[in-house]
């Protein structure tokens, strides 16, 4: 019996593991601290010089 489960239970996970990554998770992609800064930085530069020139 004992035997006959750690093979089952063996391709249980196997099964479990293939179904998982056909299902892909709707979680937004991890951006680091400093990655977000560097992204509001570019942000502030690009509203900074698109006032620029709609000024002149």
């Amino acid at each position: 019996m004992n035997r006959r489960k750690k093979i089952v239970t063996k391709f249980q996970k196997k099964d479990k593991r293939a179904n998982a990554k056909l299902h892909k998770s709707n979680k937004p992609a991890y951006i680091s601290k400093a990655d977000r800064e560097k992204l509001e930085q570019q942000a502030a530069q690009l509203t900074q010089i698109e006032q620029n020139q709609e000024q002149p």
